[in-house]
């Protein structure tokens, strides 16, 4: 399987310097969550790890491959990717949208083949869509779209994955089950990195976290290692205690910090 690498990346968006010299590693078989306060790079940071934004120094590396030396198509075989905000085009099935996913794996003019079907079937009843197959995408809910976008990158059969707050317009019942999927991917061997906004399901759910601050990497590790007291009250500007009950991690927030 493949490991995703930051190296000491930059990244601008305009004159603005948005990230400045991080690096992260993301292994296969783990769920790394990204995480920090609004505008602190979290989603430039994973526009620069599948190429759809340059970076401006350091490198994006598969296994040591950097991602700008590679063919788009063999980065988009590898690389699986939901967006925060998937847009909805009427006239396209739940299907056929998630059919897409597939294109990556197959020539311009291949058709898709029933192994193709297999596998779209397949993720549709593993993001509880099946139901939806056949309605236009363009009458789902927001939540329902999210888990299309979610089913589209499955269906790539990707070896690394990347999810921008796919728990974005979800019922409770749906972010749990999507976490809980990410979960049951990271274990059969896929890479996993998401942003997510929500602490305690990032402290639950994520083998590891990295906390960006400012456009920095301020800490990585585990949820035990990072989300200290301190750590909270100097990036999140909150008070917090992370615990464990019944072997699961529990992060209690417990107000604002006051000057």
């Amino acid at each position: 399987m493949t490991r995703l690498q930051a190296s000491a990346v930059e990244a601008r968006l305009g004159d603005r310097q948005v990230l400045w010299g991080v690096d992260l590693d993301v292994a296969p078989g783990e769920v790394l969550a990204l995480v920090g306060p609004n505008g602190s790079g979290k989603t430039t940071l994973l526009r620069t790890c599948y190429r759809a934004l340059s970076v401006s120094g350091g490198a994006i590396l598969l296994d040591n491959d950097d991602i700008h030396s590679m063919r788009r198509r063999d980065v988009a075989r590898t690389i699986g990717v939901s967006s925060q905000e998937p847009v909805a085009f009427g006239g396209v099935t739940v299907r056929e949208s998630v059919r897409l996913g597939r294109s990556v794996q197959r020539g311009w003019f291949e058709p898709f083949r029933s192994e193709d079907d297999a596998v779209v079937e397949s993720v549709l009843a593993r993001v509880s869509l099946t139901a939806h197959a056949d309605r236009d995408v363009a009458t789902l809910s927001g939540g329902e779209r999210q888990r299309v976008s979610i089913a589209r990158a499955l269906a790539q059969k990707p070896e690394v994955l990347l999810l921008d707050e796919p728990t974005n317009h979800l019922d409770l019942r749906h972010q749990l089950g999507v976490l809980e999927m990410l979960r049951e991917l990271a274990a059969d061997g896929l890479a996993v990195l998401v942003t997510l906004h929500d602490m305690r399901l990032a402290a639950e759910y994520c083998d590891r976290m990295a906390v960006l601050h400012a456009g920095h990497v301020v800490d990585v590790g585990t949820p035990e290692n990072v989300l200290t007291p301190e750590l909270l009250g100097e990036v999140f500007g909150v008070r917090g205690v992370l615990r464990s009950v019944e072997g699961r991690r529990v992060l209690d927030l417990l107000g604002l910090v006051h000057e």
